[in-house]
């Protein structure tokens, strides 16, 4: 890769600016540790917000076309900030292109899109990355550091939580309908921020085979009735599920949108040892008849890595180790393949629910079709 990375963002809404704002972070405090980055090319169908953003960022070049943006040569990798089911054909066009893809959550619509897109760059020989957050969090970071001390033992559950009040787009007051319309999303809760939690486990689990997945979702919260109508919301504001996996591994899960609840706390991960809480963090095991609950120093923690580790600007966040492995400073973490199970478990879930038993992975894989919007 050259000193400089050259970038193209396709898709300019609330995403994308988010995207264009970290990248130009990167590139004013820390280009001298991730590398030399520069995004030479936006794309979006809307020509006027397109050009608005391009000028915020100081972007050279603007295209309507995405195809456009993919047929430049100076450009090595590009960022997909569309909705889920525009994942898909885009990052496929852009992998054939000979492009390296950092692509929104979740993977795609459905668990064969994604699997076309993992192909693919197996295929071109492309990277592919997919933006989870929270496998660069400080509590992911000390639970990673913890089980690989052998401080869990052998480890066979873990729990996937996601909690908010009432916050489902547009509905609840933020956010566009696109986010609550199937054919558009896919999903609601599970797709939006499930695959967050459901992802962080399975990494620090070191992506365990799921074997049988059992689900419900649902939909029961009011909401105003002018904006359900204008909406066309048909997506699930809970989530849940239970995943067996090999080797005698379980996972449950609870992602809600909306729910009465005052709180829940966070993911947890146990073992024979001991166990995590991400959020808030804790680690509890026993000595004896003793049961000790640790809290954690994460900010010391976090210091004491960019002390002593190489490289470990590259893991404080998805685009900063994007770029960072872009330019071969570090190994792409596995996010493709993360992602990819986390596909297959969340269908699973919506697959479960609807024929109203628990189905196996093969099931999933062998019913599940492509939503993806083809441009």
């Amino acid at each position: 890769m050259a000193d400089i990375v050259r970038l193209g963002v396709i898709g300019v809404g609330q995403i994308g600016k988010w995207h264009l704002t970290t990248y130009r972070k990167l590139k004013e405090e820390l280009s001298d540790k991730v590398g030399g980055l520069e995004v030479v090319a936006v794309a979006d169908i809307n020509e006027a917000e397109a050009r608005r953003v391009a000028a915020m960022y100081q972007i050279p070049n603007v295209y309507t076309d995405f195809r456009e943006l993919l047929r430049r040569d100076d450009i090595d990798a590009v960022d997909v900030c569309l909705h889920n089911n525009l994942h898909m054909p885009v990052t496929v066009a852009a992998l054939q292109a000979g492009k390296h893809v950092y692509c929104e959550k979740p993977m795609a619509g459905t668990y064969c899109d994604a699997l076309t897109m993992y192909q693919t760059a197996r295929e071109t020989g492309k990277k592919l990355s997919i933006q989870l957050s929270t496998l660069f969090s400080k509590e992911t970071k000390a639970a990673r550091a913890l089980i690989e001390q052998g401080r869990l033992g052998h480890i066979y559950h873990a729990r996937s939580v996601g909690f908010r009040r009432r916050g489902r787009p547009y509905v609840d007051g933020y956010g566009s309908p696109q986010f609550v319309q199937k054919p558009i999303s896919s999903g609601g809760a599970m797709y939006d921020m499930g695959v967050y939690h459901i992802a962080n486990l399975l990494y620090l689990m070191d992506n365990p085979k799921p074997l049988r997945i059992s689900g419900e979702v649902c939909q029961e919260i009011p909401m105003d009735p002018a904006r359900r109508e204008y909406s066309g919301y048909n997506v699930e504001e809970l989530g849940l599920g239970f995943v067996r996996f090999a080797g005698g591994v379980t996972m449950d899960i609870i992602e809600a949108w909306a729910i009465h609840l005052d709180r829940m706390e966070g993911s947890v991960i146990v073992g024979s040892e001991g166990g995590i809480r991400l959020e808030p963090f804790g680690f509890f095991h026993s000595i004896g008849d003793l049961d000790l609950n640790a809290t954690v120093n994460l900010d010391a923690f976090n210091g004491r890595l960019h002390d002593l580790r190489a490289n470990a600007f590259a893991y404080d966040s998805p685009q900063a180790h994007w770029v960072a492995a872009l330019h071969g400073k570090v190994d792409l973490l596995p996010t493709a393949d993360l992602a990819l199970n986390t596909m297959l478990i969340s269908e699973g879930i919506y697959l479960s629910s609807r024929l109203g038993r628990e189905v196996s992975a093969e099931e999933v894989m062998e019913l599940s079709q492509s939503t993806a919007i083809r441009l």
